[in-house]
């Protein structure tokens, strides 16, 4: 009986971090360059990258709360509230505990931490994708992951990285049918921020899914597992499909799905996934006086909420007022047209529930949300299953082909995160 100690020990075993080195160390490379390239041009810009990095926008806002805990707000001339209630206590907590331990100050403390948790977000990606579809894709995913866009924001000290990192352990820890993991880590990424929501949904999906194939006696549900056991492919060749995820039973549950144990620990896991949301928004309720519905108050102070995507679909159809927004209205377009479209692959290609349930949910809201329009693209970075299918069809690239696109992406995303952070940047 495989017990979820042991599967942590498991994952501390050199040859686990073996398998994965190839992913980490790209990672760490891409990274790399990005910070180089940012120093580089912020230098000629007599600018101070670390300060970019760790003193600009959000970070200031979790400094604040690791430093002077929640309280503090912004009134603004015309009217609005900026409230720090509004950012989620794990990051902070985290910087409090680096300045606690170490000489390290708060804004310091944030970086290490994200730092840290961008490498753990690596290779949560890395245990997903090569868990489904093998280590070559797995390493694709982590790659692509890197050479994000906007992929600087995994070095600021901003909670995208420590998010993801929950999110991507919490999605494997269900795929391999470790409940109590997956509950604890979805808590966790509850209490960084309010996109937590979609590790919840994605637990919970799971856990509803699962005691329906018990109903109904049937080992899978439509959950994107169904390939057959031991590596066998229906061709005859050895190994799985190529767009098949490689489980070969319902997320990989190590027991007889009918255990009572597995089913006391699907309900522990599924209990504890909503209780750091649940529980900071309830507190954030009761300190303003506003009850459950304290923390949409908060939100509303900084023009955010869900609006099914209204005002991003006025924000694009505003681009086209003059020929040289228009450019950016159609790369608009053609930036969500692109992301429904691996979405949509997500979905043909049979992607495991739980990944399916986060990835949408992270989607929708990024996009539905009437939040600042420049932000869209750093909240979609979460979305890791999106890259998925892209990461499968690289995996079967020749290795040099490979290396090249992806170096040239690398290039591509450094120079951008460069301008953009000495520029507008992210809010």
């Amino acid at each position: 009986m495989t017990t979820d100690l042991e599967t942590r020990a498991a994952a501390a075993r050199p040859g686990v971090l073996r398998r994965a080195a190839p992913a980490l160390l790209g990672y760490a490379a891409v990274r790399a360059l990005g910070l180089v390239v940012l120093a580089l041009w912020s230098e000629a810009r007599g600018k101070s990258a670390y300060t970019l990095l760790t003193a600009r926008w959000d970070s200031l806002w979790y400094t604040r709360v690791a430093e002077l805990g929640y309280g503090y707000e912004v009134r603004l001339p015309n009217g609005d509230v900026h409230s720090n209630l509004a950012f989620f206590p794990l990051l902070p907590w985290l910087e409090r505990l680096a300045a606690a331990v170490s000489p390290l100050s708060y804004a310091d403390g944030g970086f290490v931490v994200s730092l840290l948790a961008s490498l753990a977000a690596a290779w949560g990606i890395f245990a997903v994708a090569g868990h489904l579809y093998g280590p070559r894709a797995g390493v694709c995913a982590v790659l692509l992951w890197a050479v994000l866009p906007v992929g600087i924001v995994q070095s600021m000290a901003y909670s995208e990285s420590l998010f993801t990192a929950l999110a991507a352990w919490a999605l494997y820890a269900v795929l391999t049918g470790h409940w109590v993991t997956a509950g604890l880590l979805a808590g966790l990424a509850g209490l960084t921020r309010p996109v937590g929501l979609a590790v919840v949904a994605a637990v919970w999906a799971a856990g509803i899914a699962a005691f329906l194939r018990e109903r109904s006696g049937s080992s899978f549900v439509g959950d994107g597992s169904a390939v057959p056991a031991a590596g066998a492919r229906g061709d005859g060749h050895a190994g799985p499909t190529p767009d098949a995820p490689r489980t070969g039973a319902p997320y990989g549950a190590p027991q007889p799905p009918h255990s009572p144990g597995v089913r006391l620990r699907r309900v522990a896991g599924m209990l504890l996934a909503p209780l750091g949301a649940a529980g900071y928004v309830l507190w954030v309720g009761a300190r303003t006086g506003d009850g459950p519905l304290g923390y949409l108050e908060v939100q509303a102070g900084w023009r955010n909420g869900f609006d099914g995507g209204y005002a991003f679909a006025r924000f694009v159809a505003g681009r086209f007022t003059s020929f040289p927004s228009a450019l950016a209205g159609v790369a608009l377009i053609a930036g969500v047209a692109l992301v429904v479209w691996l979405y949509v692959l997500c979905v043909r290609r049979r992607q495991p529930l739980p990944l399916l349930v986060y990835a949408g949910t992270v989607t929708a809201l990024a996009l539905c949300a009437s939040s600042y329009f420049g932000s869209k693209p750093r909240l979609l970075m979460p979305a890791f299953p999106l890259l998925l299918p892209l990461a499968l069809a690289l995996a079967r690239a020749r290795t040099r082909l490979l290396a090249a696109g992806l170096g040239a992406a690398a290039a591509a995303s450094a120079a951008y995160g460069a301008f953009w952070l000495n520029g507008s940047g992210p809010p």
